[in-house]
């Protein structure tokens, strides 16, 4: 599967220990979401187009209402550009 640049970056961002922080409004949308590094940094290119994405291909997943992480498809998938 391809992946673009920017989706790259931010799995390979979450591969080493970061983490996609949400924040929802009443109604449960998503409003706001930052994308920060091991290091505390944050990450700009991770956009609300390019979270969709990682979501809908089950490449970053929340467990118990925390921040997102990569899940294991998301490092294969990351493991499989290397080539």
């Amino acid at each position: 599967m391809n992946i673009s640049k920017r989706e790259r970056r931010v799995l390979q961002a979450l591969a080493i220990g970061g983490r996609i922080l949400i924040e929802k409004d009443e109604n449960g949308r998503i409003e706001h979401l930052d994308c920060i590094t091991r290091e505390g940094w944050f990450l700009s290119d991770c956009t609300f187009e390019i979270f969709r994405k990682l979501r809908a291909n089950r490449f970053i997943r929340s467990r118990n209402g925390g921040a997102y992480r990569i899940t294991r498809e998301g490092i294969e998938a990351l493991q499989g550009q290397r080539a």
